[in-house]
């Protein structure tokens, strides 16, 4: 279990992220036309996977933002937003934002990925939801940087995840 804050209140998540070096966890999530995506349609691609709760959030829609502008002109590289908004929520964020850099996927169905990367909230106010978090992967599907946000309200660290792509 994974200790993280809101507001400065201690929540928790399943666990720890994915470790440097390890092979990540493969995924089937929701896309915005409602068809499925899996860790495998990216594969010879970097991945960079913005994890948080909710893009109905201030700080979780920057981060959508963020990296919309930044990572999204990175060759080679796909940004997957990750969440459990409902697809269609996801859709109507990035119609009304102009978002096209990045892919939105939900994990709404089953919840598996937040429990196989270990990122759900298990208490507090977000519990079920997804802790904000960062896991980049290079071509073969190996993680090479990963940030759990230690105060959830925080923006993750843009720049080092973006470090982590240019030294991969």
């Amino acid at each position: 279990m994974a200790t993280v804050t809101l507001k400065g209140n201690e929540i928790h998540t399943l666990g720890n992220l994915p470790a440097n070096g390890s092979k990540a966890p493969n995924f089937t999530l929701t896309k915005n036309d409602l068809s499925l995506a899996s860790l495998s349609d990216y594969s010879g691609k970097r991945v960079v996977l913005n994890i948080f709760p909710s893009v109905d959030t201030g700080t979780c829609a920057q981060s959508v933002r963020q990296f919309n502008q930044e990572a999204a002109e990175i060759e080679n590289t796909v940004v997957l937003c990750v969440s459990k908004d409902l697809p269609f929520a996801q859709a109507r964020f990035c119609g009304a934002e102009g978002i096209n850099n990045v892919e939105m996927l939900s994990d709404f169905r089953d919840g598996s990925f937040g429990k196989d990367y270990a990122v759900t909230f298990t208490d507090g106010p977000l519990a079920a939801l997804l802790s904000r978090s960062v896991v980049v992967l290079n071509e073969a599907g190996e993680v090479i940087y990963t940030e759990q946000v230690p105060e959830t309200v925080d923006e993750p660290n843009y720049k080092a995840a973006l470090e982590a792509l240019a030294d991969a």
